[in-house]
């Protein structure tokens, strides 16, 4: 009996030990945001007022590869194109990766706020440009630096290796890729676990969302040409009208997710372009359509494929056209996969949230057929497991009145979209540093 007491009485002190480790790690937190808040606020103005576009974030770049320099941080500059890649090494422990994005989008600004963006430039079709934070990103980058120098303030209360990973080109896609490719998981230790947060123009300032498994939808491109035999619009008969057949494949190509795909697989497939002909009394030789696909399984993403060659190649052979005229589908090989989020680490960031946050401000929300590109870190033969979630970007009393009148609130990619940022980027900061704090302590 002396022996059972004598090995319990060490694991009691350890276990309370722990607790109150714990339940302190969120005070102290929240000590080292409200010590740095004006240097957060102050960084998330200046890279609202100075955006740059996909492979153009040049400043961006330096600006958050000096911040983790300031800190400590171990720096590779360039990494897959505009990338940074910071490593704080602090003893033996689990290695977590957190990423932020860079780029904006070619938006006019017209939010009318003080710090503004009146920033013009060359996109990568050579247009002149507004250019505009309007998803967010700022916020992402300003939270990302703000866990930084959280974890490296907190460095005696966990052991470990944080990477922090400022990735280029998030919205047209392949800046993920770009840093695979370049060796982020050969040159850097690899993750244990891998996290990132995405703003949403829908819940509130302090809260933030979560979605188990899928949570972010696939996304690829379709280019579909559509060839005829043109001739005078008054003589169709004449022609085979490629106009008609465009018609009857964008039509056809609705019953993809109605009628082949099971109602409990959801997906997209919208016909976003049409572009054909030149003249109203001619009939053209070809109409050309651009398509979006959004999926969540990649075998729903395989049926849609194969469902968009048969509906294009059966209706030009039902209109007589000979097989070197049947359309030409071009499926874009390089695409963005879904996000799953891991269930176990979804699980265990949660608990964190709900730790430092309150219940009352962490809720399970839907899952979201925009793109994001994050899902890309999950897929490579490592297989890390992988979460993003949802911070709250929306003023209470917008949120309330948007609730109670109907009003509509400003969504992302919205020229008129202005975050609360001030409580966003504390929400942000705090949610995701006592989720890596308790990783690197589990």
């Amino acid at each position: 009996m002396k022996n059972r007491i004598f090995i319990l009485i060490p694991l009691l002190f350890s276990g309370i030990f722990l607790y109150s480790q714990e339940s302190g790690s969120a005070g102290k937190i929240s000590k080292s945001v409200e010590l740095n808040i004006s240097r957060y606020y102050s960084l998330y103005r200046y890279l609202h007022e100075h955006p740059e576009l996909s492979f153009q974030e040049f400043s961006t770049s330096e600006r958050m590869a000096s911040e983790l320099g300031e800190l400590g941080f171990e720096i590779t500059r360039n990494f897959g194109g505009t990338g940074v890649v910071g490593i704080y090494r602090n003893g033996m422990g689990p290695v977590v990766m957190i990423r932020t994005d860079m780029d904006a989008l070619p938006i006019e600004e017209k939010t009318g706020l003080p710090y503004a963006s009146k920033v013009v430039a060359t996109d990568w079709n050579g247009n002149q440009v507004g250019v505009m934070h309007a998803c967010g990103h700022d916020i992402h980058m300003t939270v990302w630096t703000g866990v930084a120098r959280t974890l490296t303030d907190l460095k005696d209360q966990w052991q470990g290796t944080l990477i922090m990973i400022a990735q280029q080109a998030e919205e047209r896609s392949g800046g993920a890729d770009q840093m695979i490719e370049e060796g982020l998981f050969t040159r850097f230790p690899v993750p244990d676990y891998a996290l990132a947060l995405h703003i949403s123009a829908e819940i509130p300032s302090t809260v933030v969302g979560y979605c188990p498994g899928a949570t972010a939808a696939g996304v690829n491109s379709a280019d579909i040409t559509v060839y005829g035999e043109g001739g005078h619009g008054a003589y169709p008969h004449k022609t085979k009208d490629p106009v008609v057949l465009a018609s009857r494949i964008i039509l056809d190509l609705q019953t993809v997710v109605s009628r082949e795909l099971s109602p409990l697989e959801p997906a997209v497939v919208t016909v976003g372009s049409v572009h054909g002909g030149t003249q109203h009394n001619i009939i053209p030789d070809q109409v050309k359509l651009q398509l979006t696909i959004r999926f969540y399984d990649d075998m729903v993403y395989r049926q849609i494929i194969e469902a968009i060659h048969r509906i294009t190649t059966g209706i030009a052979a039902s209109a007589g056209l000979q097989e070197e005229k049947y359309p030409d589908v071009k499926i874009y090989e390089s695409y963005t996969p879904p996000v799953l989020n891991d269930p176990e680490l979804t699980g265990r960031a949660v608990e964190s949230f709900c730790k430092i946050l309150g219940e009352e401000n962490v809720m399970k929300v839907e899952p979201t057929m925009a793109g994001e590109d994050f899902g890309r870190y999950g897929r490579t033969p490592e297989k890390v497991p992988i979460f993003m979630f949802w911070l709250g970007t929306v003023n209470h009393m917008d949120y309330t009145e948007s609730r109670q009148q109907g009003t509509a609130l400003p969504p992302l990619h919205s020229p008129h979209l202005a975050p609360d940022y001030q409580n966003s980027i504390v929400t942000g900061i705090k949610a995701m540093s006592q989720a890596v704090l308790d990783l690197f302590n589990q």
